[in-house]
């Protein structure tokens, strides 16, 4: 890849045959021009393009805004006939513009697709933190691993250690977190007005239990939204 800049001390541009011999077998790898799921510090990108996927490394194809850092470790995944996915971790060795490089050592794993749905949008969503007033948002997306919410006029950085509690339908689940990736933006039109906060949290030590709670309710969302069409 040209003017492609190597990444940590040790890292080199690769994705070249010759240079990864006795790596994975071709029909596992995802194909050249097709779409993976990226899951970089809890947040899920769903389309992907793959650029070449050779030896050990894929090069991939997304928005600069969406890159995942330098020496990171991502996850992709990407279908696994009948009912599965291959889900394979990997970390980002090369930058170049809107284009990563990820190489991996493993084989793919099977995953149950089931076990990684993400749905809902618009359930009302607290956020406590130690010594702040709880801060009332809406769900933008849910997994049983992680959430994307909207809060207005709240404190939080990437790192924090914070408490999320969802009202999803008549169960309310509640669990510690961790912010992953927060934006903001504060209201000028039509007058300046209150901050917006989008942020990416993963839930590191949810319990099956509500873990199962979670994934029920996305399943039986989905089912709802099918109905109407």
């Amino acid at each position: 890849m040209a003017g492609v800049r190597a990444v940590g001390e040790n890292a080199k541009v690769a994705g070249r045959p010759a240079d990864d011999t006795g790596t994975m077998s071709a029909p596992l790898l995802p194909a050249d021009g097709s779409y993976v799921e990226l899951t970089s510090f809890g947040e899920t990108m769903p389309e992907v393009r793959v650029v070449q996927a050779s030896g050990t490394v894929i090069t991939l194809s997304l928005a600069v805004a969406d890159l995942p850092p330098a020496n990171s470790t991502v996850t992709l995944r990407w279908a696994a006939a009948p009912r599965g996915r291959y889900a394979l971790s990997a970390q980002v060795v090369a930058i170049d513009g809107n284009r990563v490089e990820v190489r991996f050592s493993g084989e793919p794993a099977i995953e149950q697709s089931r076990d990684y749905v993400r749905g809902g949008g618009g359930e009302p969503i607290v956020l406590l933190l130690p010594s702040e007033e709880p801060a009332q948002g809406q769900v933008h997306d849910l997994s049983e691993h992680s959430v994307r919410a909207r809060f207005t006029d709240v404190t939080v950085r990437p790192g924090d250690d914070i408490t999320l509690r969802i009202q999803l339908d008549d169960e309310i689940v509640s669990f510690p977190a961790r912010a992953t990736k927060v934006s903001s933006m504060r209201q000028q039109v039509p007058s300046r007005g209150p901050l917006q906060v989008e942020l990416v949290a993963v839930f590191p030590e949810i319990d099956e239990h509500q873990a199962k709670i979670v994934r029920h309710y996305i399943l039986q969302a989905q089912l709802r939204a099918r109905r109407q069409y």
